[in-house]
């Protein structure tokens, strides 16, 4: 059954972006057109040089964050039950590198650190708080200046929303500070003053933070400033290798592996699905037997989805009132979205501009829905902006870190609702019947679909290699073809995905590559995985945090 709910102007949503994840409202994009037509247009963009995008301009007014009115954050919320101080190590070669100084944790074993690592929190006594603090007034002070520097986090987001189309996802704050944001904003290289200030002034106040809790938040307020400042730059005109891109916005170094090693990958499908003809074209058309008819979609998705939040409500308890619309869209560069309205409301998308497999029932249920965006979202509202008071998770810049933790639990999520034979259970006993396809004899299908998965991180080559010039599109088309096994139209449509959000595509496989190491490190009993799992979206979470550990 279709779900709905009420709809706020301050939250309804802009345009394309991407895979779970939300945008500026319309009336928020209605009065800031509005504003760039009576001062004849938009502002003019800033030199492409990267070095005098960078440059501050010491005739701009320094913020003074002490003038900010303060909102109050500091907590005594207790801990998630059990939770453990420092989780055993996990085998492997590391996907990605921590970026130094986004993060108040010891690095990973053997790892130099630059910081002086924080006493880890007893699981037992959450938060932590000193007994004796050296300076209190220091440490009062010090809170203080986070909760002020959290609201200059917003307002800051929410002007460089009014510069770029699709930056923030999604806003449900105070609408004062949303009005006062896109009436007078300020121009890009005064927002990158600003941000760059309030990073400094972080920086300046984290020795006094005595907290654990308080550190982790304000660590996060710290990445969220690196990545708004990158961002800044880079519509500037500023441009960074895929690497330093993804390492600045999302605060991880992916280590990229060649093209050649998923060649096994490929010769492991290749026996799957044997015949004449190239690989992909012989993997869409067996994919394709499993197309469900656009007329049974809707009640394909709502079982799919009714199916994910049951699986989800029986581990981690939702907030009262949850729900979601779903609705069906074309034109669009992703396949899903979640649209977060706030009021643990969400509107789900499925774009249909090309043929919907039945594997993407549960897979955009889990992502978009639950234990995905929707749960995130609803945790994030619940535990950080009401129950905690911290006003900077009212606010979504898509381009943060933010974004890595979001995609990478909610790809996870997947497996976490569907572990081993309950997958395709569901989708042979329930799924398929309701779109009308015939359940195949044997596994082949999903024994296909599990091969696929080592494939993933060939996007990702693909994408440093075309972002960075090393191939043309047509070239990035034809090895997502060849890579991805899809067809020439949905190689398009993931390219067109890169030229869209660039970098961003890291936090779907590498994101759910460090999400699933850290939880499933020391091979927890499957309850203590979803402690693991909510402990994520409940808490102020880097990547840096799971890959320190």
């Amino acid at each position: 059954m279709m779900h709905r709910l009420r709809f706020s102007l301050i939250t309804l949503l802009a345009a394309a972006t991407l895979s779970g994840c939300y945008a500026l409202d319309p009336e928020m994009k209605r009065q800031v057109e509005a504003r760039k037509a009576q001062t004849g247009g938009a502002p003019a963009p800033a030199s492409p040089t990267p070095e005098k995008t960078a440059a501050a301009d010491p005739a701009l007014t320094e913020v003074d964050v002490r003038r900010i009115e303060v909102v109050k954050g500091m907590t005594a919320l207790p801990p998630p039950s059990g939770a453990p101080a420092t989780p055993p190590s996990a085998p492997g070669a590391p996907r990605a590198t921590i970026v130094p100084g986004l993060t108040a944790l010891p690095p990973p074993s053997g790892a130099p650190s630059d910081l002086l690592p924080p006493p880890a929190p007893a699981a037992t006594d959450w938060p932590v708080r000193a007994a004796a603090p050296a300076d209190p007034a220091a440490a009062t002070l010090a809170g203080q200046t986070v909760d002020a520097v959290a609201t200059a986090y917003v307002s800051l987001s929410l002007e460089i929303g009014t510069h770029e189309k699709g930056y923030i996802d999604a806003y449900y704050g105070p609408q004062g500070l949303l009005d006062a944001s896109i009436a007078a904003p300020r121009d890009q290289k005064a927002l990158l003053v600003s941000a760059r200030q309030l990073m400094a002034k972080l920086d300046e106040v984290s020795a006094d933070l005595t907290d654990p809790i308080e550190r982790q938040r304000g660590a996060f307020l710290s990445a969220q400033l690196r990545a708004a400042e990158t961002r800044l730059m880079m519509m500037g005109g500023a441009r960074f290798s895929f690497a330093e891109e993804a390492e600045r916005l999302f605060g991880v170094r992916p280590v990229l592996r060649p093209l050649k090693s998923y060649d096994a990958a490929l010769a492991t499908i290749d026996a799957l699905v044997p015949g004449e003809g190239p690989l992909a074209t012989r993997v869409e058309a067996y994919l394709d037997r499993f197309t469900i008819p656009k007329d049974k979609l809707q009640g394909v998705f709502e079982a799919a989805i009714s199916r994910c939040r049951g699986r989800t409500v029986a581990h981690v308890a939702l907030a009262p009132g949850d729900s979601f619309e779903l609705q069906f869209v074309t034109g669009k560069s992703w396949s899903g979205y979640n649209y977060y309205q706030g009021g643990y409301h969400s509107i789900i998308q499925v774009n249909t501009d090309l043929p919907i497999r039945l594997s993407r029932a549960l897979d955009l249920g889990c992502h978009e829905g639950y234990p995905g965006h929707h749960l995130l979202n609803m945790k994030l509202e619940e535990q950080m902006v009401k129950g905690r008071g911290w006003i900077e998770y009212s606010v979504y810049p898509l381009y943060s870190p933010q974004s890595l933790i979001a995609e990478g639990t909610a790809n996870y999520g997947i497996d976490l609702a569907f572990p081993g034979q309950t997958r395709p259970d569901t989708e042979r006993d329930i799924l398929m019947p309701l779109a009308g396809i015939d359940p195949p004899a044997d596994d082949k299908y999903w024994q296909l679909l599990d091969a696929m998965k080592a494939l993933t991180g060939a996007r990702l080559t693909i994408a440093q290699q075309y972002l960075d010039g090393a191939i043309d599109r047509a070239t990035a088309v034809a090895l997502t073809e060849k890579y991805q096994l899809v067809s020439p139209a949905r190689a398009e449509q993931s390219v067109s995905f890169t030229d869209q959000y660039r970098s961003y595509v890291i936090n779907y496989g590498l994101g759910e590559e460090i999400v699933r190491a850290y939880i499933e490190r020391g091979d927890p009993e499957r309850d203590e995985i979803w402690r693991r799992f909510a402990l994520i979206i409940g808490e102020p979470t880097l990547p840096s945090d799971l890959l320190a550990r």
